[in-house]
């Protein structure tokens, strides 16, 4: 059985480095600026380098936090609950059933947010929110297709809107 013209199901990166960014959002660009060329992107590859998990710390987290962020997400939950039961009412209970459901979501919620606090015993008294981000973007092409690939990308350069990291010189 032949695999030809079968798309590759080898995740790994291939082809030429055409371009290397500092941003995401400069990778992107270069390649959109490819696509308004009429250049055939299914060629192309936005390959993030060196990647590092950042842990952004939002706050402290506190009794207070931990109980009215609870409350919070239980109440959205309980809303949606009561939403779905109003829906199977009749003689106009769609309101109690509704109320219903905020509430003991509220309740539920806060008490779950506090058996979470409780459990954590101090150990992590604080909020974050997690990304995982590179420190370079390589814009990689099929091999037939780089030199034309870089030539729109020099073009873009000159425009003065992206221009690609020049390679580390050794000594």
């Amino acid at each position: 059985m032949s695999t030809q013209g079968m798309p590759s199901l080898d995740p790994r990166p291939t082809g030429m480095t055409i371009g290397t960014y500092d941003t995401y959002r400069e990778a992107q660009r270069a390649v959109d600026y490819l696509s308004d060329e009429k250049f055939p992107v299914e060629h192309t590859t936005i390959v993030g380098n060196n990647l590092r998990q950042v842990e952004k710390i939002t706050g402290r987290l506190t009794w207070g936090r931990a109980l009215t962020g609870g409350l919070a997400s239980g109440a959205w939950f309980g809303l949606f609950v009561g939403i779905l039961l109003g829906l199977f009412t009749s003689n106009g209970g769609w309101l109690a059933a509704l109320l219903t459901g905020v509430v003991l979501g509220a309740i539920f919620g806060m008490a779950f947010g506090a058996i979470g606090y409780a459990q954590l015993g101090g150990r992590r008294d604080f909020t974050s929110r997690t990304a995982v981000v590179a420190t370079t973007y390589d814009v990689l092409c099929d091999h037939k297709f780089a030199e034309e690939a870089r030539n729109h990308l020099a073009k873009l350069a000159l425009k003065g809107e992206v221009a690609p990291r020049l390679p580390e010189q050794s000594s």
